[in-house]
């Protein structure tokens, strides 16, 4: 298996899936057509656009790995996990979000809401995890260094979210910037935390909390926030290359204890 499979399999398909989605709506825009989430079609479209990545990550463990679609769901909802790899997943998110702690610019007026909006990140972001890093970034790193695979799957999630938000009308308030350094920490933070778990769960679980969190904000501290999201990155350096470490002497001692 190479990244040709990965490119044929999961990416070209996902963006051809998601560009035609959004032509479709560009076209159905310019006839006058009200869509986004206040009308039913544009509800359609952003379901179908949305599952694209998830999809194809789909086809491509099935076609490639020899997954069954039962087996992925079963990885999708593994909550049980090791603590360690929990306290991973809360370590990034304290660092990543203690700009908006310190500036108390949390807003939660119903818990309720708020886990609502969590079950609801996870069928609307966390779906995404199946494609990205479940399927497309280890596939990447296969060939290339864990920097450059994650830069190359920020590239790509990054033109797919943008096309997404075409989709459902919020690409004219949306902050290019301030998303875009978003986007790059996650890319970090969420293929680290595959790198050291070997979890979708994790991965699903860490991106509906983020997406959850980013919601119930108001305030930020800029100069503590880009310093964060910095922290991030080495952290999750850090923490891939010590996994990877801690994988390479173990096979080391196994093949040393197998005469191998």
């Amino acid at each position: 298996m190479n990244n040709k499979s990965i490119m044929k399999a999961f990416l070209f398909p996902t963006l051809l899936h998601i560009t035609a989605v959004a032509v479709l709506v560009g076209i159905l825009k310019e006839k006058g057509y009200g869509l986004g989430y206040h009308s039913f079609w544009g509800m359609v479209f952003i379901i179908i656009g949305g599952v694209s990545s998830a999809f194809w990550g789909v086809f491509y463990q099935i076609k490639y790995n020899g997954k069954n679609p039962l087996c992925i769901i079963k990885d999708f909802f593994k909550i049980k996990q090791p603590f360690k790899i929990y306290a991973m997943a809360i370590v990034f998110l304290i660092i990543d979000f203690c700009s908006v702690a310190i500036s108390k610019g949390f807003k939660i007026e119903n818990v309720w809401i708020s886990i609502a909006l969590f079950f609801k990140a996870i069928l609307f972001g966390g779906i995404e995890e199946i494609g990205w890093r479940y399927s497309f970034q280890p596939c990447l790193e296969k060939k290339l260094s864990y920097i450059v695979a994650t830069v190359i799957t920020f590239v790509c999630w990054g033109v797919w979210h943008f096309l997404f938000f075409f989709i459902d009308g919020s690409i004219v308030t949306v902050d290019v910037l301030n998303f875009s350094l978003g986007l790059f920490t996650n890319c970090f933070i969420l293929s680290a935390l595959f790198a050291y778990s070997n979890s979708l769960w994790i991965c699903v679980m860490t991106h509906a909390l983020i997406n959850t969190l980013s919601q119930i904000n108001f305030h930020d501290n800029v100069i503590i926030g880009n310093a964060s999201k910095v922290i991030c990155i080495v952290v999750a350096i850090l923490l891939v290359h010590a996994t990877k470490k801690a994988k390479y002497s173990l096979m080391k001692d196994d093949n040393a204890s197998t005469g191998g």
